[in-house]
């Protein structure tokens, strides 16, 4: 199957989900075999090596929103490529995929990780009501119509209209070949013995709920338990409000970015891996919880107990108990207590043995890519017909 995936939004290499995702899902599909093609706006350093074809191809001037001026480059590469199927990272003001795939007469899916739909009082909805024809809900909603398959984490995130054997609902997943339990080496942050390391990566936004973390850190600190140390990976808007919180906490470390390709090391020196999100910090999310959060997927390969607040969707990755610790996030001291249940090392093997099974069978970018492959294959082939 030759295969051309449309992201040019998406840095790669990158520091961010986003970008690891179309590396992982692209190199995955190459693995199975298939003739892949990837055009990307070039990131921090060389495109990956290996079979897949990459094409540095990104927005105007980096603006998101200038996407669809693209579609020259994508559609030549299209015809030049002739793909079976095209695969679209979906945004609002995209569609340079959809048009290259009509272009060439692909199957075309659309890769959905942000709600097609309008949540309640969005500025977007009430601009595109005072043009009066909605034009950004049409164009949105033309890019489904278009589509022979929609994959998102979750359908809720989708106009209702869109039958549901054209949805496939897939999570994402985490390389389990190279995040492991264990990696040989020196621990790339310092750490005491006895110390329980909870660690935090993410980009840094406000419903990322970093800041909970170290308010969690606070608490047990005033409540006599000093072996709770914490790490923060990752930059972003909330980094400084986070780091002036933890003013005068000893062995609260922020680190900054860190390449994926480093990340499994980071993660294997850790303790607990930790994901306090924020929903009501991000008005989208009133829809639903639409993420399929990679961190959570690579805590988990790397042997580590998660916690999380509990929150529905995250109960298809990991369960209560069992793989990790969910906490009531309207409950002040919610997290600390998750916390203080995995100061048992007994209870942090279990459960990091189990989540790192867990993962291995149902949340490989391996077994991603197999979902994927047989679907594309089934839209291939009722087009045909």
């Amino acid at each position: 199957m030759r295969i051309l995936y449309v992201a040019t939004d998406q840095r790669v290499p990158c520091f961010d989900g986003g970008g690891a995702h179309v590396s992982h899902v692209a190199s995955g599909l190459a693995g199975l075999g298939h003739d892949v093609h990837v055009v990307a706006a070039p990131g921090h350093g060389e495109f990956p090596s290996g079979a897949v074809h990459w094409y540095g191809v990104g927005a105007p001037f980096g603006v998101s929103r200038l996407r669809l001026f693209c579609t020259p480059t994508v559609k030549r590469l299209a015809r030049e490529i002739e793909p079976d199927v095209v695969v679209e990272r979906y945004y609002n003001f995209g569609g340079e995929g959809v048009l290259a795939a009509q272009t060439t007469g692909a199957a075309l899916a659309l890769e959905v990780n942000a709600p097609v739909v309008d949540y309640p009082w969005s500025p977007k909805r009430i601009l595109d009501r005072m043009l009066i024809i909605e034009p950004l809900r049409r164009w949105r909603e033309w890019q489904c119509r278009a589509s022979d398959l929609i994959v998102t984490p979750t359908a809720k995130v989708l106009p209702q209209w869109i039958p549901s054997e054209r949805v496939l609902e897939i999570e994402w997943g985490a390389d389990t070949t190279k995040f492991l339990p264990s990696i040989g080496g020196t621990p790339p942050y310092a750490r005491r013995h006895d110390d329980l390391v909870v660690v935090f990566v993410g980009a840094f936004r406000a419903w990322h709920g970093a800041v909970h973390l170290v308010r969690a850190v606070r608490k047990l600190r005033e409540r006599g338990f000093d072996d709770v140390a914490a790490v923060f990976i990752g930059d972003g808007p909330e980094r400084r409000r986070t780091q002036q919180e933890a003013e005068g906490l000893e062995r609260v470390t922020f680190l900054g970015r860190v390449s994926h390709d480093q990340m499994p090391n980071y993660l294997a020196a850790a303790d607990v891996g930790i994901a306090p999100f924020d929903v009501l910090a991000h008005p989208p999310l009133s829809l639903a919880f639409y993420w399929s959060p990679l961190k959570i997927f690579e805590y988990m390969a790397a042997g580590l107990p998660v916690v999380t607040p509990d929150i529905p969707r995250l109960r298809r990755i990991y369960r209560d108990g069992e793989e990790g610790v969910s906490y009531d996030p309207h409950e002040p001291e919610g997290l600390a207590d998750a916390i203080v249940q995995l100061r048992d090392g007994g209870v942090r093997r279990r459960l990091g043995v189990a989540g790192r099974d867990r993962v291995t069978k149902l949340f490989s970018w391996t077994k991603h890519c197999e979902k994927l492959a047989e679907a594309f294959g089934h839209i291939i082939e009722r087009r045909r017909q």
